[in-house]
């Protein structure tokens, strides 16, 4: 083949990825007013994707996301629930893994004291280290042995 039609090819090659990967699916509401739709949208800003890691409701293409998402919608606009409620339905459905902040209750205790935990870890061994005497110098002999092996090498 041609450069030309090499070139050709590598840009609609680039061109129909990059097409694909901004093509994910756009759910579309309606609302009765904006106070509604932001609400919706601070909400699934707010949960987590069960199925991604990291990835809140808003930024997921997953089907459970949508699914999610979906449901967050009907509880906003026809159940017409608070955000509070939301939460809790949402929490005892999924587990605190949709909460992006978990609650601080026996079950994730070891998930917020575990940093304060690691951090007085990390300090006590550096006051020990810092503490430890300077060593001492090699004597002459153990200077003088060192060499030898070294030299030897």
């Amino acid at each position: 083949m041609s450069p030309p039609v090499v070139k050709a090819l590598l840009v609609s090659m680039i061109l129909c990825c990059a097409a694909a990967e901004g093509a994910a699916p756009v759910d579309t509401y309606t609302f009765a007013d904006t106070h509604q739709e932001s609400r919706y949208r601070a909400l699934i800003d707010e949960f987590r994707c069960p199925k991604c890691l990291n990835t809140n409701l808003s930024g997921s293409d997953a089907p459970i996301a949508m699914d999610l998402r979906r449901t967050v919608y009907r509880l906003v606009t026809v159940e017409h629930l608070e955000d509070g409620e939301i939460r809790t339905y949402l929490q005892e459905r999924y587990g605190d893994f949709v909460l992006y902040d978990p609650p601080f209750k026996p079950a994730t205790w070891a998930l917020w004291l575990a940093p304060v935990g690691f951090v007085l870890i990390s300090v006590l061994v550096l006051l020990r280290v810092l503490r430890q005497p300077p060593a001492e110098p090699l004597s002459v002999s153990e200077t003088e042995r060192l060499r030898v092996i070294l030299d030897d090498d």
